[in-house]
């Protein structure tokens, strides 16, 4: 019995300190995907926008098995509620039987205030103002540092998105986001240290498509999905 109360006492003057070592900060790893080539759709759902064009699907196909492929497992998945986001998301899910991903609202896209004031013309001062709140929001709950032990994840959403939760990372001028371009179906990784400081690790890496297939950024051919004529003799 004395062992027994022996045991229990140094249980609970461990306990504490256990507890508090498994909730210690660790690093987090957020990869961001942007979603596949897809071609406007004056008909489609306003809110949701077009699916992929068989060429976005392919690139969608490249990514996941990339990402399939990276020597870490993913923690948590997560995706943009938009149409060309979620059919992405669900080509890179054919790389990871069993994992679901969680639709997050403020993935979605918008247009951030940007220093550029020939884009901003065109724009709503409500609106803009409206999507750095999302994307501030965004920043806030996700880029900080992982509870307990390092975690990565995936989040499969848009390139304004992107360009901007870097440029807070990078801890610049939030209005420089127009000055980057990243690529259909690229890749960026942001790590936050357990100390809750930055390093972006990549931006709209692409290194996963061939050339034929890059879309999407400055200087990118538009890609035509009609079939070529033959030529022939």
């Amino acid at each position: 019995m004395n062992r027994l109360l022996q045991c229990l006492c140094f249980l609970l003057l461990i306990a504490p300190a256990y507890a508090a070592e498994s909730q210690a900060p660790a690093a987090r790893t957020i990869v961001l995907v942007r979603h596949g080539y897809y071609v406007p759709d004056p008909a489609a759902d306003e809110r949701l926008g077009p699916h992929l064009a068989p060429i976005g699907v392919a690139q969608a196909q490249l990514v996941g098995a990339r990402l399939a492929g990276l020597p870490t497992r993913f923690d948590a998945m997560y995706v943009s509620p938009v149409q060309r986001a979620r059919d992405t998301a669900a080509v890179i899910a054919g790389n990871f039987p069993g994992r679901r991903f969680e639709v997050v609202d403020d993935l979605a896209e918008c247009t951030p205030p940007s220093r550029r004031a020939e884009i901003m013309v065109h724009e709503n001062p409500k609106d803009l103002a409206a999507c750095k709140t999302q994307f501030d929001r965004l920043f806030a709950r996700y880029f900080r540092p992982a509870a307990g032990h390092e975690r990565t994840d995936l989040l499969v959403c848009h390139g304004n998105v992107i360009r901007y939760l870097v440029t807070r990372a990078l801890g610049v001028d939030t209005t420089a986001w127009l000055e980057m371009s990243v690529g259909n179906a690229s890749i960026t990784e942001i790590r936050i240290e357990a100390d809750g400081s930055f390093k972006v690790i990549a931006v709209g890496d692409v290194g996963h498509l061939p050339p034929a297939m890059l879309t999407g950024a400055t200087g990118d051919s538009e890609r035509s999905l009609a079939i070529p004529p033959l030529p022939l003799d």
